[in-house]
């Protein structure tokens, strides 16, 4: 590891520093204690932008579009346009505080720091809740892809065989796990560029489908208009977009594992959310124009339906395989964030220390495990649910949710690190731009889009059970922080 790569930026004596990461000792190989390995920067600059693209272009674009678009018609690009927008804001303020001090391994560390134990301890757990439940939706999603080929297939083989598949690519060294999350994401990429390729072939050509509907641009504003179902229309279609967009921050969980952070995170951080934002418009403008908006179904992924639509079937299955392997793909990038985080938390002694021990190659292994059984409990949604899209929405919803928490709680951070470590900020070659003031705008995004949620049945109930996640991780910091108190009365 280079000098670089370990020094920490001075701030002032009289701010707090973030909790020192201890360096490995020379000494220090595969043959030392479990307990005392580190985590290893073997991620590149590759690695991290196509696991931060992965873990976001999943369920949420390929099955979840086709109700954005029901909802919103083909105003629904500028829903994911105008998304992309804000997190970049919030992107950018992550990196700025992740290169502040190269201690911090993830914004976990930031919010400990920031906010003291009880930011970190909300911040960490919250965050590894949140992509369990994410998990759950891209269970119910996989499930559904199944049955596009075997309709009668139980619902819990698909899930079953995922938990059992995904610890596979991750027990391997940080670098496997980078170089199969790369290609996987590199298949949903080739995988929209070819959706967007055919969308302007049949476009070229005058298609006309079996049901005599013209592929033509006009699409976009000949049934109602580009805002079809005007502004509460255009609001609907917030709730599973945000979904789409869980996993952007996949890079303040990956910053301890990467080589390099000083350039490699501001070039992953610069161009993933605009990757992701124009992804996503140039997807759904094209199915729009190829499909007119009132044929896309809800539930059924419109990128299958658009092959499909051409009259190419063996397209569509291929495709189909697709976005099974995207979805999965997303699920991988959450078992990876979740077992680091939970190794995190177990480091600060906020979770059980079993969980801060690393296997040989340097991987929290029973952190890994944990997680990957906990998403067994997903399959209990397939079957309380009356169709695979309500479990999807409902559980989707909640994600969103936990997100949104999370992004608002970057946000925060970085206000009060703006007052905390101002020569930090003044010291710093990669600043937010926008500063605070843009801050504010953000979460004034964040909290009008927790409005909009409430507007809909199915994701009013999201907005009012995800408070029962708050009250739980609330007692449960209580509980620590008197056991911590207690050890101190001992001592």
């Amino acid at each position: 590891m280079s000098a670089r790569e370990t020094q920490s930026i001075d701030v002032p004596h009289h701010s707090a520093l973030a909790r020192p990461v201890k360096k490995p000792s020379p000494a220090l190989g595969r043959e030392g204690p479990a307990e005392e390995r580190e985590l290893q920067r073997g991620l590149t600059n590759r690695h991290l932008q196509l696991i931060a693209l992965g873990g976001a272009i999943g369920t949420g674009m390929f099955m979840g579009s086709s109700s954005t678009i029901h909802l919103a018609g083909p105003s629904s690009a500028l829903v994911y346009a105008l998304i992309g927008f804000f997190l970049y804001f919030m992107m950018r303020a992550l990196g700025e505080m992740l290169l502040s001090n190269l201690n911090y391994k993830s914004f976990r560390d930031i919010a400990e720091d920031l906010l003291g134990p009880a930011g970190g301890f909300i911040a960490g757990w919250t965050y590894w809740f949140s992509w369990i439940v994410a998990a759950m939706g891209d269970m119910a999603a996989i499930t559904a892809y199944f049955q596009y080929w075997w309709p009668n297939i139980p619902k819990w083989l698909p899930a079953t065989a995922l938990a059992a598949v995904l610890p596979a690519l991750n027990i391997i060294a940080v670098q496997f796990f980078g170089e199969a999350e790369f290609w996987f994401a590199l298949i949903k990429l080739i995988a929209v560029g070819a959706l967007v390729i055919v969308a302007i072939a049949l476009l070229a050509s005058r298609f006309v489908s079996p049901d005599g509907d013209p592929a033509t641009i006009a699409n976009l504003w000949n049934d109602g208009g580009f805002f079809p179902n005007g502004l509460m229309g255009f609001l609907g279609g917030f709730q599973i977009a945000f979904f789409a967009f869980v996993g952007i921050e996949l890079v303040g969980t990956a910053a301890a594992e990467t080589k390099d952070p000083c350039t490699t995170l501001p070039k992953a951080i610069n161009a993933i959310p605009v990757r992701l934002a124009l992804f996503y418009v140039f997807a759904l403008l094209a199915i729009t124009a190829v499909i007119p908006w009132r044929k896309v179904v809800p539930g059924v992924s419109p990128f299958v339906s658009l092959f499909g639509l051409a009259g190419f079937g063996a397209a569509a299955s291929v495709m189909n395989f697709v976005l099974l392997t995207a979805a999965a793909s997303s699920d991988n990038s959450g078992l990876y964030s979740t077992s680091r985080m939970m190794y995190g938390l177990a480091l600060d002694s906020q979770a059980p220390s079993r969980f801060r021990k690393l296997s040989s190659n340097n991987v929290p292994r029973n952190a890994l495990v944990a997680s990957c059984l906990l998403l067994l409990c997903g399959i209990t949604f397939l079957y309380t649910s009356d169709s695979i899209m309500q479990a999807f929405a409902l559980v989707t919803t909640v994600a969103a949710l936990l997100f949104l928490f999370t992004w608002s709680l970057i946000v925060v951070c970085y206000i009060v690190y703006r007052h905390k470590r101002p020569q930090l900020h003044n010291e710093s070659v990669y600043k937010m731009p926008g500063g605070v003031p843009m801050c504010w705008v953000v979460l004034a995004f964040f909290a009008t889009s927790l409005v909009i949620l409430t507007l809909d049945p199915t994701t009013r109930i999201a907005v009012l059970i995800t408070p029962i996640w708050f009250a739980f991780i609330g007692a449960m910091y209580f509980v620590y922080r008197r056991r911590e108190q207690h050890k101190e009365a001992l001592r």
